[in-house]
């Protein structure tokens, strides 16, 4: 599967004004459910919280990849915000967090799983990445950049 697959315009979103970690992860569910009614919000977002549990999905410089496993999911989804201010996160570095890529996989897609936060990672890994995505001021400018990053990954 192609990464840039997982994403769809509907699940990228600018400037959101959220206060805390457990609103942008909310506001994360509520992308992902969105237009799938085969997903529930409320799992959705307790995957995320569960994974969260276990420690923080925070890289650093601003980014997160908060990911979990539907139970009920039979496909890979992805949703991508960026807060108009950051939020703590735990991340390691201890700044803020302004860049969420959230990541959910079907119970056995383990490899699937680690390939995808593995290509996430190396995409909030570069400086100049982060600052587009950060300069961007609508969805459809953020999803474009995303897309664009992961179609000149996939063709390396």
């Amino acid at each position: 599967m192609q990464i840039v697959d997982l994403i769809e315009p509907n699940r990228v979103a600018c400037s959101e004004d959220v206060n805390s970690k457990k609103r942008a992860l909310e506001q994360l569910s509520h992308l992902i459910v969105d237009g799938d009614e085969s997903l529930s919000q409320l799992d959705v977002f307790e995957s995320l919280i569960a994974r969260e549990r276990l420690g923080s999905t925070g890289l650093g410089k601003g980014t997160a990849i908060p990911h979990g496993r539907l139970k009920s999911g039979d496909k890979t989804v992805a949703a991508f915000i960026k807060l108009s201010q950051g939020v703590d996160y735990d991340a390691p570095d201890g700044q803020p967090v302004d860049l969420f890529c959230a990541l959910l996989v079907p119970p056995e897609s383990t490899e699937e799983h680690l390939e995808i936060l593995a290509a996430l990672s190396e995409m909030f890994s570069s400086q100049n990445v982060r600052d587009n995505l950060r300069s961007a001021t609508q969805s459809q400018e953020l999803y474009e950049l995303l897309v664009n990053w992961f179609r000149k990954k996939d063709n390396l």
